[in-house]
């Protein structure tokens, strides 16, 4: 059997000002491209399907447009969980009208699943936080341990959990008797979830730039060694890289975002996951390349010219630009800039500070005029650079308004 894991969409989401929307259509093509060229079994996704609670008509369309091709119309199980940017509730609405499609939505913790039948699939068995799924060309089942992002309120809520327990034992041992249960070798064993996951002693991971953190002090840092024994591979959302923190036996992977959303992200390429599984048996697992969406870049330069150069051969990016030099930009210098490429994000000027003797003291002449007090004294806080005509001009603007 082959499944696909992807997950963090974030449809919806822009960088800045730019919206992402024409990228995410060609990735979600892209995605879909490769279940089918992969003929997977099972799609999973792992939260964070969009950027905020209440997504645009736009980004809800392409999702629902996407489940729909990658289900094939009902004839493919494709589950999809929320995560901490999507509002519960809003994934769960629209549910009992997808799964006649073929999708199953699943918002909230310890959601239990109602049984349903299909012409090429069909829940066998359901829990909180579980089911079991039966495919008409596979002679076994597959069984899914489901947890969508739990915050401290769904955590009361939905587990009992008081101020004393901790989250880890909290999903220990809801996870280990939901697996003692009903996962046995005679079956396919996932665990699908959208936490923040490390194993015990490991450097910390990055979470995403910009992203709403989950992991705050300790409190939400959830191990992967309370993934229960029967569990053969976890499908994690929330950090944007591809990453194992399992092992090559039993893979905890986080898939990546389909596309680059901070610059902390920069240069790194994105994936989904493909996995091929059989009962009682290790899974095996590759990571698939996604080719689409503009590449983020951010770039370094010591004149207006090299950078303008640059920016006209490498059109199809976004750009986080810095530039350093002896002076401040000038107006003309940022107008020539931006015409050169439309897809700059942030424009970061540097002022390269001047040495000074640090010891040196200068009496200040209180009887000069103003404009001559501004600039020294902007030289005095500028490692000694002169102010560019371009900030006189402003600072007589506002002295004569």
């Amino acid at each position: 059997m082959k499944i696909l894991h992807t997950a963090d969409w974030h449809l919806g989401k822009r960088l800045d000002r730019f919206s992402r929307m024409e990228e995410q259509i060609s990735v979600m093509n892209e995605i879909v491209e490769i279940a089918d060229e992969q003929n997977v079994d099972l799609i999973l996704i792992a939260g964070d399907l969009f950027d905020n609670f209440n997504p645009s008509t736009e980004a809800v369309e392409l999702f629902y447009k996407t489940l729909k091709r990658l289900s094939r119309n009902g004839k493919r199980p494709v589950i999809a969980i929320s995560g901490n940017h999507d509002s519960p509730s809003f994934i769960d609405a629209p549910d009992p009208l997808a799964r006649e499609c073929g999708i199953i939505l699943i918002g909230y913790p310890k959601a239990k699943i109602s049984p349903f039948a299909l012409e090429d699939f069909k829940i066998s068995k359901s829990a909180a936080g579980f089911l079991e799924l039966e495919l008409k060309e596979h002679s076994f089942p597959i069984r899914l341990l489901h947890t969508p992002y739990a915050n401290e309120i769904r955590l009361k809520e939905y587990f009992g959990e008081n101020k004393e327990a901790e989250l880890n034992n909290i999903l220990e041992k809801h996870w280990k008797e939901t697996a003692d249960e009903f996962c046995d070798e005679k079956g396919i064993n996932l665990l699908i979830t959208h936490l923040y996951m490390n194993k015990k002693g490991a450097p910390l991971l990055d979470e995403p730039e910009g992203e709403k953190p989950l992991k705050i002090g300790n409190a939400d840092l959830v191990f992967s060694d309370i993934i229960p024994e029967q569990i053969k591979y976890t499908a994690l959302g929330h950090l944007h890289g591809f990453k194992n923190i399992g092992t090559e036996e039993k893979p905890v992977v986080y898939s990546s975002s389909p596309l680059c959303y901070s610059f902390s992200e920069a240069g790194h390429a994105k994936y989904v996951s493909i996995i091929d599984a059989e009962p009682n048996q290790p899974v095996s697992y590759e990571r698939i390349a996604l080719k689409n969406g503009k590449p983020l870049v951010r770039k370094t330069f010591q004149s207006v010219e090299t950078a303008v150069e640059w920016l006209n051969e490498n059109q199809n990016s976004l750009v986080e630009l810095t530039l350093e030099s002896e002076t401040y930009l000038k107006a003309e210098e940022r107008k020539l800039l931006y015409q050169s490429h439309n897809g700059i994000v942030y424009l970061i000027p540097k002022v390269k500070n001047l040495e000074t003797d640090e010891n040196s003291l200068s009496d200040i002449n209180l009887n000069q005029d103003i404009q001559t007090l501004f600039r020294d004294y902007f030289k005095s806080k500028n490692g000694g650079q002169d102010a560019n005509e371009d900030l006189i001009n402003l600072f007589n603007e506002i002295l004569n308004p």
